[in-house]
């Protein structure tokens, strides 16, 4: 009786690097899910404030993670126009209260007006206008699901820090910018944000507490679960 040899027909592959999405992918994800009247508008006040707001892409993932982790407390550094506070909102439990710290009292003047639009009143954002490291340290500790940083690059470390006291077991700390235009990746770079970013993604890595993953979305996200510490 003979027997065939069967083989294994691998798909070929182009010469590219592998996995790589291409600029046409990268605008496909952009616009796959539309903003809403009122979040293209807090995206052009965004402009006018001279703040960046987080991409589609981010903000989507932003919901998601909120409603992953049932969030019903979560602090926001870097309030802008509204933008991500509205995805974490969107994705927070109904009861769920968004505080969010901003220098900038303008732009909390406009993301109020940006969250009053979309439905969330004064019983679900709380906006303090201040420096985040003099904000945080009163808040309390293991209070929070999510902590969302997208401020001051150079204190993300200390952020970080407080952080890991703010949130329970389980919470996420999550960073925006991380990658910073591929400065991150560039051993060149040695600019106070830049090495500020490298701390942060590399003592994450390093603590066991943290449960980090690295991701290229929008300028790249950093987010990291707090392990159980009993």
């Amino acid at each position: 009786m003979s027997h065939r040899t069967r083989r294994c027909i691998i798909a070929s592959r182009t010469p590219l690097e592998p996995d790589v999405p291409t600029r046409l992918s990268w605008a496909y994800v952009d616009g796959w899910e539309d903003d809403s009247e009122i979040i293209r508008e807090a995206r052009a006040r965004a402009a006018e404030l001279g703040c960046t707001p987080v991409s589609r892409p981010s903000a989507a993932l932003l919901r998601l993670l909120a409603a992953s982790v049932n969030a019903q407390a979560v602090v926001e550094v870097g309030t802008g126009a509204g933008v991500s506070g509205a995805a974490l909102l969107s994705g927070m439990t109904s009861a769920g209260v968004l505080t969010s710290i901003d220098v900038e009292a303008e732009n909390q003047r406009v993301a109020r007006d940006t969250f009053t639009a979309l439905g969330y009143d004064h019983v679900h954002t709380r906006l303090i206008a201040g420096r985040a490291l003099d904000v945080l340290p009163r808040l309390s500790d293991a209070a929070y699901d999510i902590v969302f940083v997208d401020g001051d690059k150079t204190e993300y470390p200390a952020i970080l820090t407080q952080a890991k006291r703010l949130l329970r077991v389980g919470g996420l700390a999550i960073f925006d910018n991380i990658l910073w235009s591929g400065r991150l990746a560039d051993p060149g770079e040695r600019d106070a944000e830049t090495v500020a970013l490298r701390d942060v993604t590399t003592t994450v890595k390093d603590d066991d507490d943290w449960l980090p993953a690295l991701l290229t979305i929008g300028d790249g996200l950093l987010v990291a679960s707090l392990r159980d510490r009993s």
